[in-house]
């Protein structure tokens, strides 16, 4: 097949460094076409939901609040996450379009990776956020103030981009003289280390001590935050108000179970690799950067009330 040529091509140690061919998914060429249909689905569910999500947040003054100024961020995040990985993935599944420069592989794997640490830092202040609420109500309004808030999420922004950048500096000097193709629907960090016939110790060690630290880190505080909420709930008089104020935490909690659980996923599978197929590998990597996306609009617009009526609003105004 045509295709097969081209990527045949490229696996010759005598093609253009500078070039690289994404696979797709492996074994699963012939219905690339039918399983962009989800993918097509869920970026457009995606872009509509996080677009939605801030066009409300923006033009109504009732939600011009600590709490919604960290979903609109995060909503931010999903939408460059999703625009990184979707454009090309589905440009493979549409038009067999898998050839990418080394440069633009090296940009998309930096957003992808450095988002999803700034994504994991906003899912922290979210969780600052609740704890002050119910933890500390009295001065709710003077701890979150919009000089911390812009803080929060300027530190949130600079954390992983910088710490990230040394990781992106050795790849670019890696030499690649194996195969340059990526068994991927994207660039993805050790997809592309794997090509490289240099030295990559420290891609491998670094790369892994980013994801446990970031994570770990990010994880710890988030835990520490939902214990001292919990113990500050269980203090309350009537089991109404426990519940009125833990109520206030569950669209949270919900979007920690969607980032996070994909990424636990994932991890299992790659530990397991030997035993699981190359294309779940690579539906399981390209499925945990497009759901989270997809789902953190749709939580939050049916578990927060404030958003869910104001959307309600909108949508009434456009139908009449």
């Amino acid at each position: 097949m045509p295709q097969e040529d081209n990527l045949s091509a490229y696996n010759s140690t005598d093609s253009d460094p500078s070039v690289f061919f994404l696979s797709g998914i492996p074994g699963l060429e012939a219905m690339h076409l039918w399983i962009s249909i989800p993918f097509c689905s869920v970026f457009t569910v995606a872009l509509l939901g996080n677009c939605t999500l801030l066009y409300v947040i923006k033009t109504e003054p009732s939600l011009h609040k600590p709490m919604f100024y960290f979903l609109a961020m995060l909503a931010i995040v999903d939408l460059v996450i999703s625009t990184t990985i979707m454009p090309k993935l589905l440009s493979i599944f549409w038009f067999n379009s898998r050839e990418i420069s080394f440069n633009a592989c090296l940009v998309q794997m930096f957003f992808i990776h450095s988002f999803f640490n700034v994504e994991s830092g906003v899912l922290v202040a979210m969780a600052f956020d609740r704890y002050v609420a119910i933890c500390n109500p009295l001065r709710y309004a003077t701890i979150l103030t919009n000089s911390v808030i812009a803080k929060i999420g300027l530190a949130a922004l600079i954390r992983p981009v910088f710490i990230r950048i040394p990781l992106f500096i050795f790849l670019r000097r890696l030499p690649f003289c194996r195969s340059h193709v990526i068994a991927h629907c994207y660039c993805e960090h050790i997809a592309v280390v794997k090509l490289a016939c240099g030295n990559t110790t420290f891609n491998n060690v670094y790369g892994l001590f980013l994801t446990v630290f970031i994570v770990g880190q990010d994880l710890t505080f988030i835990t520490v935050s939902y214990v001292q909420i919990l113990r500050t709930v269980l203090r309350l008089a009537s089991k109404e108000e426990q519940l009125k104020a833990f109520g206030t935490c569950i669209s949270h909690l919900f979007t920690i179970l969607i980032v996070y659980t994909p990424l636990v996923l994932s991890s299992v599978v790659h530990r397991f690799g030997q035993l699981v197929a190359p294309h779940i590998h690579v539906l399981m990597g390209s499925f945990y950067f497009v759901f989270p996306p997809m789902m953190n609009p749709i939580v939050y617009g049916v578990k927060t009330k404030e958003v869910r009526s104001r959307m309600h609003l909108l949508f009434r105004r456009k139908n009449l």
